[in-house]
């Protein structure tokens, strides 16, 4: 299940679907949002996606590793959480699922055609069985997109216990995406983040703006994991579009 309370994935950051802020194009949020991009399949219309990144084309290009490829990698899969688990270490994110009302031929071209405007890199295919509210079977694709990103892990405000317990305000970490400079700095899921450059980091809010403002610097990070204090030292990346615009 999705944490929902993982609110931020921090990236560099902005508000996707929001103007830039400041020198930083976008904050990128990566909810499960509950809202399909398109509608519901029908009779007339069996196929939909469900954006899972926002929903904003653009930021997904500008967070991108590399151009998308001509033909993305498809692959049958039985177990899409711990295919996100597997992908989520090597970079990869997942930014939609497509779903389609029905098993045959016309369902793959369709959610193959969905891979290719999304962008996706990898798109792994699941059978969906037929169920009360689906009469006859379906299928379900996953897309994913390798992402090089300025920071690369989700995180969220603490919790009022959690606040009392370390006596301090900062955000917990959750989802660390691997190759990033969150993970290469041996950042988890799991810790507290304190202090930015010695600086309190009040909640979630305060902690996206501290990111912002030292995109492409080294940072030095106060955590708390399992009690214990330490520091971690980040070098932030950043968006395709600020490369060359800082030093």
């Amino acid at each position: 299940m999705r944490l929902r309370h993982y609110r931020s994935f921090a990236l560099c950051l902005g508000l996707v679907g929001v103007v830039a802020l400041g020198g930083c194009a976008h904050v990128i949020y990566l909810p499960r949002l509950g809202m399909p991009s398109e509608p519901a399949p029908s009779a007339s219309s069996p196929g939909r996606y469900e954006a899972l990144f926002g929903g904003d084309a653009q930021a997904v290009a500008e967070l991108r590793a590399a151009p998308p490829p001509s033909q993305p990698e498809v692959a049958d899969s039985q177990s899409p959480a711990g295919d996100e688990h597997v992908l989520t270490a090597k970079g990869f994110v997942h930014i939609g699922d497509g779903y389609y009302a029905g098993i045959d031929a016309e369902a793959r071209v369709w959610l193959l055609r969905k891979a290719h405007d999304v962008g996706a890199d990898k798109v792994f295919v699941y059978a969906v069985a037929a169920s009360a509210d689906a009469s006859s079977p379906s299928l379900r694709a996953a897309y994913y997109v390798r992402f090089k990103l300025p920071f690369g892990a989700k995180f969220r405000d603490l919790t009022a216990v959690e606040h009392d317990t370390l006596g301090a305000s900062g955000v917990q970490l959750g989802t660390v995406i691997g190759g990033s400079p969150a993970a290469e700095a041996n950042l988890r899921s799991g810790d507290f983040v304190l202090k930015f450059n010695g600086e309190t980091v009040r909640d979630r809010a305060g902690f996206e703006q501290q990111l912002r403002a030292h995109m492409g610097k080294r940072v030095t990070l106060t955590i708390s994991r399992d009690g214990v204090a330490m520091q971690r030292l980040v070098r932030l990346g950043l968006l395709a579009s600020e490369i060359g615009t800082h030093k």
